[in-house]
């Protein structure tokens, strides 16, 4: 979108992390002046009953060399999975609601190689209802909603993912992207990711993710992306990760993440492995009753042993963390946990104020870790973990909290599409408003 360019020069200097422009080249209103090609006009139908699939494909192949796929406001049933590759200069504008009535796996839509692009609802209502409590009761998983896989100059936006059978968001091997003012609400179960997200250069802000696994995560390789103003409203966690051989990541930055509920602020995973996660930032996060707040683990258990010595973590700056663990002693609210073969080197811990829902101390535990402060180590070479005891409640942890915070979220029942949001973190203003407002 054209208000990233406006601010490229802002968080060039201040971040120094996208590398150049993000989001479409030319305009939505541009796309629909060369050609709009409505679903309607492909023999699709507007029933729940129906199956919009193939009315896709015929409408994306009549535009896919500069126009837009417009699917109308109604509801759709889906049951024909489609793969659009290939275009170029073209949009595909939801407007109406797409409702998954097959049961395979694979993903529903299916967007690859494509320049000059960009997935949205003119009036903030679009979306795709995965429906995925029906298999998750009977211990099943299911479909992607939307993947985006090679696409350059993209955005995403003003749309709604909802209760996907397996994950909600995933943009692989992507560039120039930009995704904002979106929302997605999944079941309270792992394997149902949010947004994960490879490649360089992109900005994701403004988004609200609820289910139990990834908030917003990075996939191996990624450089150069922004992370800013994301609600994870009660989920797994935001992370980074899980990351074996090969590893190659830099250049990240995580700003303004409220989180509630979670399994952790943010996990950065691995377990063996070889390559370097470096230059990343991960400032102003706020929590709330989460298991783990800053969880670095280089031992993580569920991830099978990979070949190496382990992956190399250097220069990671942690700044401005406050709120609060379930219980600091049970699961420490600073985990950071490094390989032994591979130390981590040039962490930074500060003005962290994480404090515990019970009792009245927590644990601070850290392992071939060496950095400034919380309980880094100082100069070189592996150590075992080491484990401080904190009793002195912090100043300012108790942070404030969202009108929005989920109180449960459900598995085996149905889950309604709400509306998008239009806060994403505690006082801070969307960069976009909603196109529907």
């Amino acid at each position: 979108m054209y208000h990233a360019l406006a601010l490229l020069s802002f968080f060039s200097v201040v971040t120094g992390q996208l590398t150049g422009r993000v989001g479409p080249t030319t305009t939505r209103e541009a796309k629909r002046a060369v050609k709009v090609c409505n679903i309607l006009d492909y023999k699709g139908v507007a029933s729940k009953t129906a199956d919009i699939g193939p009315a896709i494909v015929s409408a994306f192949n009549a535009c896919k060399s500069g126009g837009t796929v417009y699917v109308p406001p109604g509801d759709y049933g889906m049951s024909t999975w489609v793969s659009l590759s290939g275009g170029k200069d073209w949009a595909f504008q939801l407007d109406g609601i797409i409702y998954r009535t097959g049961s395979q796996s694979g993903n529903m839509i299916h967007i690859e190689k494509s320049t000059n692009f960009e997935f949205y609802s003119s009036i903030s209502k679009g979306a795709i209802q995965g429906n995925g409590y029906e298999l998750h009761k009977a211990g099943k998983y299911g479909a992607r909603l939307l993947r985006l896989s090679q696409i350059t100059d993209f955005s995403v936006h003003d749309i709604l993912l909802i209760d996907a059978p397996q994950f909600h968001l995933f943009l692989a091997s992507c560039t120039n992207g930009e995704v904002y003012n979106t929302l997605i609400r999944g079941g309270s179960e792992g394997g149902l990711d949010g947004i994960d997200v490879s490649g360089s250069n992109m900005w994701i802000h403004d988004v609200e993710v609820s289910n139990r696994d990834e908030c917003v995560t990075i996939k191996n390789p990624s450089h150069n992306m922004l992370i800013e103003q994301i609600y994870c409203n009660w989920f797994g966690g935001c992370a980074i990760g899980s990351l074996g051989t090969g590893t190659d990541i830099s250049n990240i930055v995580y700003d303004k993440v409220y989180s509630v509920n979670s399994n952790q602020m943010m996990m950065i995973k691995s377990n063996g492995g070889d390559g370097t996660v470096k230059d990343c930032v991960f400032r102003n996060f706020i929590g709330h009753k989460n298991a783990y707040g800053l969880d670095l683990d280089a031992h993580w258990s569920s991830l099978t042993l990979q070949p190496g010595q382990g992956v190399e973590y250097e220069n990671l700056t942690f700044s401005n963390w406050k709120g609060s663990v379930s219980d600091g002693t049970r699961r420490a609210p600073v985990n950071v946990i490094c390989p032994d073969g591979k130390p981590c080197t040039g962490l930074r811990i500060e003005d962290l104020s994480l404090w515990t829902e019970s009792g009245n101390k927590v644990l601070w535990k850290c392992g071939s870790a060496f950095g400034t402060g919380a309980c880094l180590g100082k100069g070189s070479g592996s150590y075992a973990v080491s484990t401080v005891t904190v009793t002195a409640t912090p100043t300012g942890w108790n942070a404030p909290t969202m009108a929005a915070d989920l109180a449960t979220l459900p598995l085996t029942t149905s889950i309604s599409i709400p509306t998008i949001g239009t806060t994403y973190y505690p006082g801070a203003t969307p960069y976009s408003k909603l196109l529907g407002a």
